[in-house]
């Protein structure tokens, strides 16, 4: 393990801080790099930035915070790998040798090329699926077999679970399915995995109605329209009406002409909710769906009688291709 005070020798971390505390003093870095950045050093984006901010730490405390966070669990192997692909050096995958890992299949892939999701099955065993749901159902206080528990403030009215670190989902980060079947999307294998939170949904109730995310991207429209991942680990089986994940598909193939569709001056966001009709997918515990950045989608109205339980999760390469300018 990597002492916590012990400088963490990478230069681009201290770009990244200086971007963000002392501004004008450096070119920003790259999307692409402060990506790989925050998810090889183990960073959730949103509490980086929100420390950044809020605290103006020196950069000697910023590089002791990265430590704290991660508890002790970086090691000098995980740190040579990220300093060696920001150099720009070949690396592996972070989890070993994917020869022997089964992924997805010919008939997964064709999928994926014609609707643009795809669902890996058995991403991650049942029992590992398991461990995670009871992880989440404990940090908020609940109790899986009592529904009166699903409603506790300490959910708020969201469907977000700012657990980020529990031993069970940073296991799951690391299941070597995952890290496969990303890599053949991708077609590479020096990816880096996303320090992302989990998600329940409860069913919907008089005092409890479903607050969103509604039908939406997380991606600029803007051209040129690039390749990138996004990714639902269920945690527990989740049916078709069981607020589960949802997505147009087919639409990566179609985005650019239907652009050119949206009647001027009207919100290209607004347009698609009046127009387009998500399908939600169903899927087992276990199971992780990984669709297209381009599919509009969200998550629905849990109209069952047990909640929607997941993991969120994204791998992105070293380097890729991104459009800087942001339309929405």
């Amino acid at each position: 393990m990597v002492d916590a005070l012990a400088s963490l020798g990478i230069e681009e971390l201290r770009t990244y801080w200086a971007s963000h505390c002392a501004p004008g003093t450096v070119d920003p870095l790259p999307q692409d790099v402060v990506k790989t950045l925050l998810a090889g050093l183990g960073l959730n984006v949103l509490e980086t930035l929100r420390y950044l901010h809020q605290e103006r730490p020196s950069h000697e405390q910023f590089e002791a915070w990265v430590g704290e966070r991660n508890g002790g669990g970086l090691t000098e192997a995980s740190l040579s790998r990220l300093r060696r692909a920001l150099a720009g050096e070949a690396v592996g995958a972070e989890v070993g040798n994917l020869d022997h890992v089964e992924g997805l299949s010919a008939e997964d892939l064709a999928h994926w090329d014609e609707h643009g999701y795809v669902i890996l099955r058995n991403a991650i065993s049942p029992e590992a699926a398991e461990l995670a749901e009871t992880a989440i159902y404990d940090f908020l206080g609940m109790s899986r077999d009592d529904p009166a528990s699903w409603y506790r403030t300490s959910l708020g009215h969201s469907i977000w679970v700012p657990l980020l670190r529990h031993p069970a989902l940073v296991a799951n980060r690391h299941a070597p399915r995952i890290h496969k079947a990303h890599a053949q999307l991708w077609g590479r294998e020096d990816l880096w995995v996303t320090i992302d939170q989990g998600g329940f949904n409860p069913p919907e109730s008089e005092g409890w109605r479903f607050p969103g995310p509604h039908l939406h991207w997380d991606a600029t429209l803007a051209e040129p329209h690039c390749l990138e991942l996004q990714g639902i680990l269920y945690l527990a089986d989740v049916a078709e009406n069981q607020g589960a994940f949802s997505c147009v598909p087919g639409f990566h193939r179609t985005l650019k002409q239907w652009l050119k569709s949206v009647p001027a001056g009207q919100s290209i966001h607004e347009h698609a909710r009046r127009t387009l009709t998500m399908k939600p997918i169903a899927a087992k515990r276990g199971d992780m769906i990984i669709w297209h950045h381009l599919l509009p989608h969200g998550s629905s109205p849990n109209r069952s009688n047990r909640p929607r339980v997941v993991q969120y999760m994204s791998l992105r390469p070293t380097r890729y291709a991104y459009t800087e300018q942001w339309t929405s």
